[in-house]
């Protein structure tokens, strides 16, 4: 095939997959927001679905671990973390009783419970992160921690985005603990 062929097929096939993308990208803030939620929150839901309902109470015991949540603990911190920072964004109080600690409700405890509620807590934070527009995004808002400084809807969404990930490392240590190989690590 002639360098002349070889590059207009080259040429096309990339005007091809730039036309794909450029369908799929988000149109605003919201949608570039809720991507990232939607990232974490499959990384994360997965991995609390992995490990058996009996492993829900384990800890670590092997090394400096005093005073660490259990498996079970780490899922319902993350999911009383969406309420909190999600109610931060909507500028109203959480849905549910959240205490200064994130340890979430404590009627809340077999995996089924733990699993609903931090499915919720996803979907309630969707909801907060749909609410962001080009006109509210920098607005200055109460801080979820108190404080004089006061936060943004972008900060908050950003500290949303992430948290999930800090205790999904721990959680991804919990199940090789167990001898589970976490779902985004499967081939």
């Amino acid at each position: 095939m002639g360098h002349r062929k070889l590059l207009a097929i080259s040429l096309w096939m990339l005007a091809c997959v730039g036309t794909i993308w450029a369908q799929e990208s988000p149109k605003s803030i919201a949608q570039v927001l809720d991507n990232r939620i939607s990232g974490v929150e499959k990384e994360f839901v997965s991995a609390a679905d992995a490990m058996p309902e009996d492993k829900y109470s384990f800890t670590p015991t092997n090394g400096e671990f005093k005073g660490v949540r259990t498996f079970g603990g780490q899922v319902k911190h993350v999911a009383s973390g969406n309420y909190v920072l999600g109610a931060a964004i909507l500028g109203e109080k959480p849905p549910v009783a959240i205490d200064d600690d994130w340890v979430g409700p404590e009627s809340v405890k077999t995996k089924a419970e733990i699993m609903k509620f931090t499915k919720d807590s996803f979907a309630y934070l969707h909801k907060a992160i749909a609410s962001i527009n080009e006109k509210n995004v920098v607005t200055a808002i109460p801080n979820p921690f108190g404080g004089k400084e006061s936060a943004t809807r972008l900060g908050i969404a950003v500290l949303a985005a992430q948290h999930p990930f800090d205790h999904y490392g721990q959680m991804v240590e919990y199940l090789r603990m167990n001898g589970i190989i976490p779902p985004a690590s499967r081939q």
